[in-house]
């Protein structure tokens, strides 16, 4: 819809906030190889999103920090328009407003976030051509996928930057966002450096129990279980 049809246009400016403060690029760095469940389990088993979130291939992986993005459902002209508003290493984390079945992005909008050094997507919905998005190797975590074509309605409200809630857990612009084929973890961007250095302290810890393991060890013996 436009204003030809006698539909007044959202002025979309008053709806998008770019000035907010980012997670540490040092942070986000440490955070690059650090299992998204070790993030989970070392901030006291926070951040956990929709468990039906999954990568689109296998390999994808996920790391950077929350770029939030409150589209109308069946909509991804906000999605557009986040692309071009986001910074490079930024993740385009998407509330689709509770509608799951479209394909809100595809290999054009894949090519355009890559070309300009967006670290990911992470919608809670459904995107399509997974096969291309694979190829271009752009990591893409969604609900699924779906053909079902999308609008882009200049009337319809969106926000970018805004707090949007996934599932159980409530993502604000600039927390840190890791995702991997057990799932995807956002971190509040206060914390993030605390809970990183944790989970990769634990990741060695683990790593000398399962050793301990190997030479005889029981789990019930380390833990002290009963």
């Amino acid at each position: 819809m436009s204003a030809t049809n006698n539909v007044k246009e959202h002025d979309s400016s008053t709806t998008i906030r770019t000035d907010f403060e980012r997670v540490d690029a040092k942070v986000v760095e440490a955070a690059r190889n650090v299992p998204a469940a070790a993030l989970h389990e070392a901030g006291g088993k926070i951040g956990v999103l929709p468990t039906s979130i999954r990568p689109v291939a296998p390999g994808f992986r996920i790391c950077g920090t929350a770029f939030t993005v409150h589209s109308p459902g069946g909509d991804n002209l906000w999605l557009h328009r986040a692309i071009l508003a986001a910074k490079p290493g930024d993740v385009l984390v998407v509330y689709a407003n509770g509608a799951y079945d479209h394909g809100y992005w595809g290999e054009v909008m894949t090519t355009a976030a890559k070309v300009r050094g967006l670290a990911g997507l992470v919608i809670d919905g459904c995107v399509r051509d997974a096969d291309l998005l694979e190829q271009i190797g752009f990591p893409v975590f969604s609900r699924g996928l779906s053909i079902r074509g999308t609008g882009k309605d200049y009337g319809a409200i969106g926000w970018l930057n805004a707090p949007v809630l996934l599932g159980n857990t409530t993502v604000e612009p600039g927390d840190l966002i890791v995702g991997d084929r057990d799932g995807v973890v956002a971190v509040p961007r206060a914390r993030a450096s605390e809970v990183v250095a944790k989970a990769a302290q634990r990741e060695i810890d683990e790593a000398a129990i399962c050793k301990r393991i190997e030479a005889g060890e029981t789990t019930m013996q380390i833990y002290g279980f009963h």
